[in-house]
C-alpha cells in the first residue's frame, strides 16, 4: 500500500458513501458466484474467509490513510516508509 503524506482522503463519487467500494462488489462476487453455481458450502466458506481478510485490510488501510492525511506533505526527496503494526518504519 502506498500513502502520500499529506493528502486527504477522496469524499466524492462512491467514496461519498464507502470508504472501500470495490470491497463492497468483492463480498458480493465471493458470495453470488458460487451460489450460482449450486455451491453454498463454498460460498459459506470462503465468504467467511474473505470478510476476515477484509477486516484485517481495511483496518491496516484506515490507518494508513489516518496516518497520511496527518503527515506533513513532502517537498523535497521522498524516503520510503511502511506502516506496520501500527508504526512508522523507515
Amino acid at each position: 500500500m502506498i500513502v502520500q503524506p499529506g493528502a486527504t482522503p477522496i469524499a466524492r463519487g462512491p467514496y461519498r458513501w464507502l470508504r472501500h467500494p470495490n470491497y463492497a462488489v468483492v463480498v458480493l462476487e465471493i458470495a453470488v458466484v458460487p451460489l450460482a453455481l449450486g455451491l453454498p458450502l463454498f460460498a459459506l466458506v470462503f465468504s467467511l474467509a474473505n470478510a476476515a481478510l477484509l477486516a484485517w485490510r481495511i483496518r491496516v488501510e484506515n490507518q494508513a490513510l489516518a496516518w497520511a492525511a496527518l503527515a506533513q506533505p513532502v517537498t523535497q526527496g521522498l524516503t520510503a516508509a511502511t506502516l506496520a503494526n501500527g508504526s512508522l518504519r523507515r
